[in-house]
């Protein structure tokens, strides 16, 4: 079975043209549950450099599913047997106004639109950069 993967190396993810946010605001919730944006923010912003982007999207789902520990190897398989949108599809980069580094190691860390470093990224020619996806089609 093919795996596919999300992964960039020395990558940054730079916000939509048409995102709405000035600047890295941190994703708001909804009753109890907690949103895709939530956890993405949550899990990267307090473990910079420390996941990939296909541990993080899969920790969503599998936290979104109440996946045991168990369940998680055979389910990981199958998640990724089929393509999934990567960052620049996220709504973290879509509309809340953050960027996404991703190092040599694939491990990403966020930065608001309106840091320096966020500046220096896009302007790095180490780097590849690309921009998430418009909201608008």
């Amino acid at each position: 079975m093919k795996i596919h993967s999300t992964n960039y190396q020395n990558t940054f993810i730079q916000v939509a043209d048409d995102c709405p946010a000035t600047k890295g605001e941190i994703p708001l919730g909804k009753k109890d549950t907690k949103t895709v944006a939530q956890l993405q923010f949550e899990l990267i912003s307090q473990n910079p450099y420390r996941f990939t982007s296909d541990d993080v999207l899969f920790q969503v789902f599998a936290q979104r599913n109440n996946l045991t520990a168990t369940e998680q190897p055979t389910a990981r398989e199958q998640f990724f047997a089929k393509g999934q949108p990567c960052f620049r599809a996220s709504p973290l980069t879509k509309q809340y106004g953050w960027g996404i580094h991703h190092n040599q190691e694939s491990k990403i860390a966020l930065y608001g639109r309106e840091t320096t470093a966020y500046e220096a990224f896009t302007t790095d020619k180490a780097l590849k950069v690309v921009k998430a996806m418009k909201i608008s089609k």
